[in-house]
C-alpha cells in the first residue's frame, strides 16, 4: 500500500530529514505537509541517546506527522554510503548538526553536492555555519534573548522574560522551509542545487522586525511595554467586569469610533489625548480612564460592541478556549489523524490554505524506523544489499 500524501503540491520532491529537536522538524513538517515525500532518517536504537523527546508525546507526535522513519547509522561506512547512494535520488536534505559534526560525519554540502549537484541542502544552527559561535550549541531561549526579543517582553521594568513559545526555533524552520522552496524554483531554471541555511539568532533577530526598525533606522532602542502596544496607544489589554479583553485602537478614525462607542465624550474631547503623541505621553491616564468605562460591561459585551463599531477588539483565551471558539472550529485547523491503535488524535494544521491543493493530516507520526526496507527498495537496493545493511548493523 502507498504512502499516503498530505497534499499534491510537492509530491514531486523527496526529503532525506537529518534533523532532530524543534527547528529542523518545523521546517520538514512544512515539506511533509504539502505532500514532499519526507523520510526521516534515525538512528539506530542503542546508537545514541535519542534527541527530541518521547515519540509518544505531543510534542514529537504535533512535529513529524505526514513523514516516514528509517534507521540508519551514518557512523559506519556502510550506513555512510547508503545514505549517499540516496542522495542521488533526493531533492532536498536538511539538517540541523552543528557545522563541525557533519564536516566530520562528511555529509556537509561540499561533499553531497559532487555526488548530486541538483541537491538543495538546508542547513539550521544556532548562530550560523561560520563565524566566531558557529560551534556554540543552539538553544531557543538563548536565541531569544541574545536576539533581543526578552527585553521588548514583559511588563516594564519586570526584568527579561522568555516568549511562551519556542519562538527562534519555529522561526528558524518556517524561513529555512521558504528558502528551501525558493531554491527548488530557482532550480527549475539554474538546474543546479545550492545551499540554504539559517540559524535561530538569524531567524529571531528578523521576527523583530518593527523593533529592530526602530533601531536601524531611528537610533531608538526600545524597552518593555507589557501589554501595550509600544507605539500605538490605546492598543493593549483591558479590564472589563468579569476578564480581559484586547483593543487596538490605532489612528485618529478608529480612536473616534472607539469613544463613540464607549460612550466616552470627555475622552475624545480632552486635548491631553487629541492625537498620537499626546495619547501616548499620557498613556496611564487613559488607559486608566478606559478601564472605568470598561468596568460596566462583561467581555462579551464589549467585544460584540466594540467589533460592530469597527474598533479591534477579541477576547484572550485559554488553549481549551482558543479551540473551542467558533471560527477557529470553522478554520478547520485542528485535524484528527488515526493512531497505530486505530483510535484518533487532534494534531495542529496548517496555517495557509491551497485551493486547489489542500494539506491533509494523513498520517501519523512513524514509529522508529517503520519504513526502512521499504524506503531503502524505493531507492533501488536489493534484497540483498538491504540484508548486508541489517548484518552491518548500519540500519
Amino acid at each position: 500500500m502507498p504512502f499516503p500524501r498530505a497534499s499534491k503540491a510537492l509530491a514531486r520532491f523527496t526529503v532525506l530529514d537529518l534533523t532532530r529537536v524543534r527547528s529542523g522538524p518545523t521546517c520538514v513538517r512544512q515539506l511533509a505537509d504539502w505532500g514532499a515525500n519526507v523520510i526521516k532518517i534515525e538512528t539506530p536504537p542503542g546508537v545514541e541517546e535519542p534527541m527530541g523527546g518521547p515519540r509518544e508525546g505531543s510534542d514529537f507526535q504535533n512535529l513529524h506527522r505526514n513523514k516516514r522513519s528509517m534507521t540508519l547509522n551514518l557512523k559506519v561506512p556502510e550506513g555512510l554510503a547508503a545514505f549517499k547512494r540516496m542522495v542521488k535520488k533526493a531533492d532536498v536534505v536538511v539538517e540541523n548538526f552543528r557545522p563541525d559534526v557533519k564536516k566530520r560525519l562528511g555529509i556537509d554540502y561540499k561533499t553531497l553536492s559532487k555526488i548530486n549537484p541538483r541537491i538543495v541542502y538546508a542547513s539550521i544552527s544556532g548562530f550560523g555555519q561560520d563565524g566566531p559561535y558557529a560551534n556554540r550549541p543552539g538553544f531557543d531561549q538563548i536565541a531569544q534573548g541574545m536576539g533581543g526579543l526578552m527585553s521588548v517582553t514583559g511588563l516594564p521594568g519586570q526584568g527579561p522574560v522568555r516568549v511562551g513559545i519556542p519562538i527562534a526555533d519555529l522561526s528558524a524552520g518556517l524561513l529555512t522551509a521558504t528558502g528551501i522552496l525558493v531554491a527548488l524554483l530557482e532550480r527549475e531554471k539554474s538546474k543546479k542545487g545550492q545551499q540554504v541555511a539559517s540559524s535561530l539568532l538569524q531567524a529571531q533577530i528578523f521576527m523583530l522586525d518593527f523593533q529592530a526598525a526602530r533601531y536601524l533606522v531611528q537610533g531608538e532602542v526600545p524597552g518593555q511595554a507589557g501589554n501595550n502596544h509600544p507605539t500605538s496607544i490605546p492598543t493593549g489589554v483591558f479590564k472589563t467586569k468579569d476578564g480581559h479583553i484586547n483593543i487596538a485602537s490605532a489612528g485618529q478614525t478608529i480612536w473616534k469610533r472607539f469613544c463613540q462607542a464607549l460612550g466616552a465624550k470627555d475622552l475624545s474631547d480632552n486635548p491631553d489625548y487629541a492625537d498620537g503623541p499626546t495619547r501616548s505621553k499620557h498613556r496611564d491616564e487613559l488607559n486608566a480612564a478606559i478601564n472605568r468605562y470598561l468596568a460596566e460591561r462583561t467581555s462579551a459585551e464589549w467585544v460584540e460592541i466594540l467589533n460592530k463599531a469597527g474598533v479591534p477588539c477579541g477576547p484572550i483565551y485559554r488553549v481549551d478556549e482558543v479551540f473551542a471558539d467558533p471560527q477557529v472550529q470553522h478554520l478547520g485547523i485542528a485535524q484528527a489523524v488515526t493512531k497505530k491503535d486505530k483510535s484518533k488524535m487532534r494534531l495542529v494544521g496548517q496555517g495557509v490554505t491551497l485551493s486547489r491543493t489542500p494539506s491533509r493530516l494523513v498520517a501519523r507520526p512513524p514509529q522508529l524506523g517503520e519504513h526502512t526496507d521499504a524506503v531503502l527498495k524505493e531507492f533501488g537496493f536489493s534484497a540483498r544489499d538491504i540484508k548486508k545493511l541489517h548484518e552491518a548493523k548500519a540500519v
